[in-house]
């Protein structure tokens, strides 16, 4: 049944399926799976951009120019917010990899180096908050 829906429907179906069951809808047929690929793309660039953004509000708060917190409790909570974005992004990316939904080679070679890093306790973007 779920193989005879309108585009249309399972594009919203699509949307409301958290990050750990999404790949596994795609196996329905091939709309499925083009529809879950364009999420899970979405799902990505939106934890990017996410990250960019946390990483912005974390400017202010720098060494020193906190008076009503201290430098650690900001810290801290900036590294688990960061690194709970980093774990969800890293999450869609290893499983669009792993179920042939990245065909763009260079694509391919930074979700595999932004998962060794990670695996290896490193810093997969950069972002200097291991």
């Amino acid at each position: 049944m779920l193989d005879q829906l309108p585009v249309e429907i399972v594009e919203r179906i699509v949307a409301k399926i958290p990050d750990t069951d999404l790949i596994a809808v795609s196996k329905v047929d091939r709309v499925w799976w083009q529809e879950v690929r364009q999420e899970a793309y979405k799902r990505w660039k939106n934890y990017a951009t996410t990250i960019g953004y946390v990483r912005a509000l974390g400017k202010p708060f720098e060494k020193g120019n906190v008076d009503w917190i201290t430098f650690e409790d900001v810290n801290d909570f900036y590294k688990r917010w960061i690194d709970r974005l980093t774990e969800d992004q890293l999450y869609i990316m290893e499983k669009m990899l792993r179920n042939g939904m990245v065909v763009d080679p260079q694509e391919r070679e930074t979700i595999e180096h932004a998962l060794s890093e990670h695996r290896w306790g490193g810093d997969p973007w950069g972002l200097g908050v291991v």
